[in-house]
């Protein structure tokens, strides 16, 4: 199946950087002891790991120069992959508004599922990450949250792409496959980013409160009951549309996405020619 943005060496150590320090940026204050300088400074927090936004880009750049370094061969994020990937994140940016703020429903869950099943981790982290950002563009949600947002997403769609049976599974399996995947990503990315805001919310009540510096089982247990009593409402009807919709409309938008992707022939080697007297 043709990828319009293959992962090599370089792309890979960018996407674990950008991993590790994101996974770093949801959960140092579950690890900070009591006496760290971090707790101290927890309010600061959100504006220091904003440079997980550079470290997107850089994944994008380390695609881009990746294919452009490899001379020959399948190029890395080429006018034509950002066609599409400017095509999809325009599309899932419009759809976020349509149930943002009612009761979670946000329907361009199943799009990115579809998109990184069909188009790949490399392609599917860059939409992921783009639609978000473009998003809070659209909805003037722009903030500190907006790098997690962008990353958590990233691995939503990075996810779909590592799914199995790619080249072989279609037709109902794939669609169960992708609805139980979708579901699963949804409440995982509500709880993600229930992650990045829990810690610095004042005014909880002590059963669902951070406590900087407690052992992590304890404050793991207060952020279990936090998610069920304040995001699970959220998060399971994000998940059942996103079920709904890869069942429903799963099947004609793997059929266009494969056939944009089949027309795009992002496999064909360029060849420049000079002009012919």
């Amino acid at each position: 199946m043709n990828r319009p943005v293959p992962l090599g060496r370089r792309s890979v150590a960018a996407l674990l950087l950008v991993s590790f320090v994101g996974v770093t940026a949801f959960g140092w204050p579950l690890l900070a002891s009591t006496g760290s300088a971090l707790v101290g400074h927890s309010t600061d927090a959100p504006w220091l790991f904003a440079l997980l936004l550079p470290l997107l880009l850089a994944v994008v750049i380390a695609q881009i120069s990746e294919g452009r370094a490899a001379g020959g061969g399948a190029p890395g994020l080429d006018a034509k992959s950002v066609a599409l990937l400017g095509v999809l994140a325009a599309a899932g940016a419009a759809l976020r508004p349509l149930g943002a703020g009612t009761a979670g429903l946000e329907p361009m869950f199943f799009l990115m599922v579809l998109s990184g099943r069909v188009l790949g981790p490399g392609f599917g982290f860059a939409l992921g990450s783009l639609s978000m950002f473009a998003s809070a563009l659209l909805t003037g949600g722009v903030g500190p949250w907006l790098p997690f947002q962008m990353l958590a997403m990233g691995w939503v769609c990075l996810g779909a792409g590592l799914l199995p049976g790619s080249a072989s599974l279609r037709g109902r399996p794939e669609l169960l496959l992708l609805a139980g995947y979708g579901a699963l990503s949804a409440v995982l990315y509500g709880t993600v980013m229930n992650l990045q805001g829990w810690p610095y919310i004042g005014g909880l009540a002590g059963s669902i409160s951070f406590v900087p510096g407690d052992p992590l089982p304890a404050n793991l247990v207060r952020f279990a009951a936090y998610c069920l009593t304040t995001s699970l409402g959220w998060d399971l009807p994000r998940a059942a549309l996103t079920v709904v919709l890869c069942l429903t409309l799963g099947t004609p938008v793997l059929r266009a996405l494969r056939r944009a992707t089949r027309r795009a022939a992002f496999d064909a080697p360029v060849a420049f020619r000079p002009p012919q007297e």
